[in-house]
């Protein structure tokens, strides 16, 4: 466990200071298309990205929360969840999380936050509605296990980093379309029009494939370590047969997630689906954050 603490906080040191890379070329580049000077645009984007990273560090756990549409709920309104996650937390050896409840109806469930003595665990009313109690102890033990591992911090940071360079990519198409191509014809009769055309070209790569990039960082750290928290979770629980039976219930569910997104979708329990009916569509498992449940069911098993 401990290693993988280890691991989890150098990824987390990793994953900012290659988005900080990625902020500041985007920048440079950006303000020199702009203005023909790169550094004003390097700066601005540093100066943009150290306090978002900090907030991120500090604070994203509540913007996960409130993007999820996630509402604390006291013990007198769910008993048995406080009682569940009170007593898996003694377990594990970590303060009790803050619990949630998300207004979905598709059995689902998160954790997040900066390190254990500031986490929360979140779950959906679908999944208080069809688990029984040993299915839950299931699921919040999975939870519980990301935040021992501290996976909740790299989770929340992936997430806001994520959002913010898509918001980014989206801005910068926009402009390259408006501004960039349209408003270059003028450049060009300026001068200097073939490196201009090449400089717009390559910022259209990059905003492209900026979401592209952010979604593969997320798949090569969130996949491994939910076979890991399953494993993990079984062991604090004690019984298997409990976790076993809530992802079969949860695979076996097609209702769609109105909260569903790609920033956050790595931190649920299972990949959320936004399309009703089918559960989980063919292009979102291309691009699944999560193994597949039935591979989870079968590791478990054999454990």
């Amino acid at each position: 466990m401990y290693e993988q603490i280890s691991k989890n906080r150098w990824k987390t040191a990793l994953m900012i200071v290659v988005a900080l890379v990625f902020f500041g070329a985007l920048g440079f580049l950006f303000s020199y298309l702009i203005v023909r000077n790169g550094f004003v645009g390097l700066l601005i984007a540093l100066a943009i990205y150290v306090p978002y990273s900090i907030y991120s560090y500090r604070y994203g756990d509540r913007i996960v929360l409130r993007v999820s549409r996630a509402r604390p709920v006291t013990r007198e309104e769910e008993p048995r969840l406080h009682n569940i996650v009170e007593g898996i937390a003694i377990a594990g050896g970590v303060p009790k999380p803050a619990v949630y409840v998300v207004p979905e109806q598709a059995p689902n469930a998160f954790a997040t936050g900066p390190d254990p003595q500031h986490s929360s665990i979140a779950v959906t009313q679908g999944l208080l509605d069809t688990m029984d109690r040993v299915e839950l102890e299931g699921v919040i033990g999975h939870e519980m296990s990301h935040i021992r591992d501290r996976d909740i911090l790299l989770g929340t940071v992936v997430a806001t980093l994520v959002g913010s360079v898509v918001l980014i990519s989206e801005f910068m198409l926009r402009w390259f379309f408006w501004g960039g191509m349209f408003g270059g014809r003028d450049r060009d009769r300026e001068g200097g029009g073939e490196g201009q055309v090449i400089l717009v070209v390559l910022g259209v790569v990059l905003a492209i494939l900026a979401p592209l990039f952010a979604q593969l960082i997320r798949l090569a750290m969130s996949r491994r370590r939910e076979y890991q928290a399953d494993a993990e979770g079984v062991l604090l629980t004690r019984y298997p047969p409990g976790l076993i039976s809530a992802l079969k219930k949860i695979g076996a569910d097609t209702t769609p997630m109105r909260v569903a997104n790609n920033a956050t979708a790595h931190l649920w329990l299972n990949q959320p689906s936004r399309v009703p009916g089918q559960g989980t569509h063919w292009w979102e498992k291309l691009f699944s954050t999560h193994p597949p449940i039935a591979d989870r069911v079968r590791v478990l098993e054999e454990m």
